[in-house]
């Protein structure tokens, strides 16, 4: 996922080449001068530098029609670069930070996150690392809900009056200022994110309590498996059964084909009851490539994979074998996702049809 408390956001996301005009998965690194890209996260040094002194920064960028999930930076000396997210969140967090660290450039000062002490006057003892733990705690801590706003569902999501009672409940703060104070605080540091149209102007208004006590503010945890979709109002539209699941994780991962072993980076989407795992082509917006039914499948971590060249792979490896006996060999691009995707496969193999 997506490490949003870093001082430096760094995540896969797609860029399109100057020369050939394909997208390409790149790693991106964003300084507090410019935007870095690697061909592999374990790259020493960068394939291509965008420097973001003058830079202006468009999104949603409308240059490839059905794309909605670009955005352009051009440069000063007038070069456009293109980048595709997974999804509109991850667009508008990239384009949020790229923003700030151009503005920062302006002001001759150096791009850094909000400092949270500062800004809203957190005590020294709060952890807010350590309260984000308690927070995400399966038995414990805040549930996350699928929720229904403005014709569209969010998965995996909590509203801000659920925060700040947990919050209070748990005795972390004495009353409902005290309780907006600490949920501002893990907004700003990235633990927590705006999923709806409200939250997201609360978070960007720069009043003193960016966080919103209401139920209609809707909210996720920065590393859950949130997922926003719209949905049809024609009743006669009916979804194919296996995708009638929940959405339990999406990303991207590598593939290795079938037939002739390359790998390629796919789009996941994790779906329980039914239990299926579609996977698409990023860059389009298509029908999935194909899916795998999960139920009574065996998922582990490998070292190794037959027919896969040395150079081709990097580690973060495992393996799917279907009821059916089909072997699906896949990559993360770190060993913390790796654990994630076999926790979640694991858990939607067992309990789902």
């Amino acid at each position: 996922k997506m490490p949003f408390v870093k001082t430096t956001p760094e995540k896969m996301l797609f860029h399109k080449g100057t020369v050939l005009n394909s997208w390409k998965a790149v790693w991106v690194v964003l300084s507090d001068d410019g935007v870095e890209f690697y061909k592999k996260k374990t790259d020493r040094s960068p394939k291509g530098m965008i420097p973001l002194k003058g830079a202006i920064i468009v999104s949603p960028c409308q240059d490839f029609g059905k794309r909605t999930l670009v955005f352009k930076i051009t440069t000063d000396k007038k070069h456009d670069h293109f980048f595709q997210a997974s999804h509109v969140e991850e667009r508008e967090f990239w384009v949020k930070d790229i923003k700030r660290a151009i503005n920062c450039i302006q002001g001759g000062k150096r791009f850094a996150r909000k400092s949270t002490r500062r800004s809203i006057r957190l005590p020294d003892a709060v952890n807010l690392t350590e309260l984000y733990t308690l927070m995400k705690d399966q038995d414990d801590g805040v549930k996350e809900l699928k929720l229904e706003q403005e014709h569209r569902i969010f998965n995996h999501c909590f509203t801000g009056v659920t925060v700040v009672e947990w919050l209070i409940s748990k005795e972390k703060a004495r009353n409902r200022p005290e309780a907006l104070m600490l949920a501002t605080g893990l907004l700003n540091e990235g633990f927590l994110q705006p999923a709806g149209d409200l939250a997201k102007e609360g978070a960007e208004s720069g009043e003193q309590t960016a966080f919103l006590d209401e139920t209609h503010a809707l909210y996720y945890f920065a590393d859950s498996g949130f997922f926003c979709e719209g949905y049809s109002s024609d009743e006669d539209v009916l979804v194919k059964e296996e995708f009638r699941g929940n959405i339990i994780k999406q990303g991207c991962l590598l593939k290795q084909g079938h037939r002739r072993k390359n790998w390629k980076v796919r789009k996941f989407i994790l779906r329980d009851d039914p239990a299926f795992m579609h996977y698409y082509d990023p860059t389009k917006d298509d029908e999935p490539l194909g899916s795998i039914h999960l139920r009574g499948s065996v998922v582990t971590a490998v070292e190794y994979v037959p027919d896969a060249k040395k150079y081709d792979i990097d580690g973060n490896l495992f393996e799917i074998i279907t009821s059916d006996e089909i072997h699906y060999f896949l990559q993360a691009a770190t060993t913390e996702e790796r654990k994630e995707w076999i926790k979640a496969i694991q858990a939607v193999s067992k309990s789902g049809k």
